[in-house]
């Protein structure tokens, strides 16, 4: 199956470059990270501020990873020019787990997310760009809900308690991901970061086969499925690819070259300029020398294209982001 996305970036003129992340439009609409998060329409009118200052090849919603655990009742801290931030554990035990109430599509900010993709999808088809949404990844929720390292833990300990966990979560996301497909965008990007501290056994147990669950019930031509995993590394890529997504998107940790020599054009892969040292941190001049790296490394493969390797962090200098983008153009 090649989906509408992918044929998007196969068939781009030039190289893309689509960064993870709509804070940086926030710069361009004069509103908090806040702000963005609890209302559709500030969130909406800073993704297509920066798409329209950029060109940039898709619009997104905002990477909120705290959103699917809010709707599970975790504790959430927020700030005004901070990305919100999961407290605490809200399960310790597996009878705890079996009682843990599945929340319906519409609980808490769920709706601001899905709004927020109905109107960029109603503008998007204006410009003549694709929309992609974002929810977490199975493992990576049950984290959030759980904690990280007492699922670490558990995936070695007792797994079965911590698969009771992600069979729990699995229909709330499966609901998320198909009200997502029905608001009209032409794809998601499930992040997955968590899965990339397993092993990788434990990757393809706890993550990648309930991942293909998603995929085999939601993917389709007009609805492509983007596992993001910004922890990831080489070893894991093998189990990685069980999940059966078209398009892979990977943090810093990942060789992509290496990555890209492995899938023999099979797939897409995407990535994965650190969003802190190169993008935040870094200069106009800096980000050209290693995206034009970059770039250069990965030039025999048209499965590729250029992204931040995580979601860029609020006040990520828009400079910083037209630098890569003008590379990318220009290679």
């Amino acid at each position: 199956m090649q989906t509408h996305f992918a044929h998007h970036v196969l068939h781009s003129p030039t190289r893309p470059f689509l960064p993870i992340g709509i804070y940086g439009g926030l710069e361009l609409t004069d509103a908090s990270v806040l702000q963005a998060i609890s209302d559709a329409g500030v969130q909406a009118q800073a993704a297509l501020a920066l798409q329209a200052e950029l060109q940039l090849p898709a619009l997104l919603t905002a990477m909120d990873l705290s959103v699917e655990a809010e709707a599970f009742g975790c504790q959430i801290r927020f700030s005004e020019e901070e990305i919100p931030t999961v407290l605490g554990r809200r399960v310790q035990s597996l009878t705890e787990i079996q009682s843990l109430p599945v929340p319906s599509v519409g609980a808490r900010r769920t709706t601001v997310y899905l709004d927020t993709a109905q109107k960029l999808v109603a503008v998007g088809k204006e410009r003549g760009v694709p929309v992609l949404g974002g929810v977490i990844g199975p493992f990576s929720l049950a984290g959030r809900i759980l904690g990280v390292s007492e699922a670490l833990e558990l995936s070695a300990a007792d797994p079965s308690t911590l698969e009771a966990l992600l069979e729990k979560v699995m229909p709330f996301l499966l609901e998320y991901i198909q009200a997502f497909r029905a608001s009209g965008v032409n794809g998601i990007i499930m992040a997955e970061p968590a899965a990339g501290l397993l092993s990788p056994r434990g990757l393809g147990r706890f993550s990648s086969r309930y991942i293909r669950q998603v995929i085999e019930a939601a993917q389709s031509p007009e609805f492509a499925i983007i596992l993001h995993n910004c922890g990831a590394k080489l070893v894991h890529l093998p189990k990685i690819l069980e999940s059966g997504a078209e398009i892979y998107h990977f943090g810093a940790p990942m060789d992509l070259p290496a990555a890209l020599n492995a899938v023999q054009g099979q797939v897409i892969l995407s990535g994965n300029l650190d969003p802190t040292s190169v993008f935040y941190s870094g200069t106009p001049e800096s980000i050209r020398r290693e995206s034009a790296a970059l770039l250069a490394a990965t030039s025999v493969h048209p499965n590729f294209f250029l992204s931040s390797g995580c979601d860029l962090p609020p006040g990520t200098p828009l400079e910083n982001i037209r630098a890569a983008l003008q590379t990318a153009q220009e290679f």
